[in-house]
């Protein structure tokens, strides 16, 4: 059993940096009468016990993508920080079905790239480790980043644009996605990785041109529920802009100080951890955890 994830802690801000939770405009702190607390994850002493605890969420987080579709082939993939050496990762091996991965199919990857752990199938996709090697290496703070090529975000990818702020769910998004405006083939070249990390800078994520998305979590949970929001948001857009532009209309956008103070509880990484907690349960009632072996 997993450690207990029944903890009260503060909301924190994009930044990781520890947050009273917000007000909204115009509400004074004795008209708020009902405040919100929101677990945390849980903690390990043991980073062994961590390290098994994660594989097992990581393998769960790839039969939510398999669920959502978003697998497209081969392409995609998760990848977790090894707790037991940081400078290493965890991610899917190339070619195994997203549906059908299990724990013990997970391939540990090096900061050269060399596979030197996992299951049987010990194929790494080049792009993952370009792209996510870079990641890990820039974001000490990144536990988890997640890339596949679902089909709104790949549409929405095509416009070269960044997401408006035209929705609740939006506003997670806000100031807190990046724009990668470059598209150079299949990411094989290490450059182009650590551009597209420089690109993201601090936020939890990025719209890669004519690419997809890509999502970070201080968490798995985080990263993923980040990726499917955002894959939601992408979808929104598309038929908002498709119904306003139909009759000769904009949409209606949200305000900056209603956006950034919906930011402050939609748009936290405890936020994007808690939001997640119902898919990872389905996911195990739907297989009897069967992604733990």
């Amino acid at each position: 059993m997993p450690p207990s994830a029944t903890t009260e802690t503060p909301l924190r801000n994009g930044n990781g940096v520890a947050a009273e939770e917000p007000l909204e405009p115009g509400l004074s702190e004795g008209q708020a009468k009902v405040k919100a607390t929101i677990p945390k994850p849980p903690s390990f002493e043991d980073k062994y016990e961590e390290r098994t605890y994660l594989k097992g969420r990581l393998a769960a987080a790839f039969r939510i993508f398999g669920k959502y579709g978003f697998d497209e082939g081969v392409a995609g993939h998760i990848t977790v920080r090894d707790p037991v050496d940081p400078s290493t990762f965890w991610v899917n091996p190339f070619g195994v079905s997203f549906s059908l991965m299990k724990a013990s199919d997970l391939i540990q990857v090096d900061h050269n790239g060399k596979v030197i752990d996992g299951g049987p199938v010990r194929l790494l996709n080049t792009a993952a480790f370009m792209i996510h090697g870079a990641v890990h290496a820039a974001r000490p703070d990144v536990m988890c980043a997640a890339h596949s090529h679902s089909i709104y975000g790949r549409t929405f990818c095509t416009l070269g644009r960044k997401l408006d702020i035209i929705t609740q769910d939006a506003c997670s998004f806000h100031n807190d996605h990046a724009l990668y405006e470059a598209f150079n083939g299949i990411v094989l070249a290490e450059k182009e990785g650590k551009d597209i990390a420089a690109c993201l800078g601090n936020r939890k994520a990025a719209l890669l041109q004519n690419h997809g998305l890509l999502t970070v979590g201080q968490t798995i949970e985080a990263a993923v529920f980040w990726f499917i929001s955002l894959e939601k948001c992408c979808h929104a857009q598309l038929m908002a802009d498709a119904a306003a532009g139909g009759r000769g209309h904009l949409t209606t956008k949200i305000g900056e100080e209603e956006a950034a103070y919906t930011y402050q509880t939609v748009g936290t990484p405890v936020a994007g951890w808690f939001s997640a907690k119902p898919l990872f349960d389905l996911v195990h009632h739907e297989t009897g955890g069967d992604y733990l072996n």
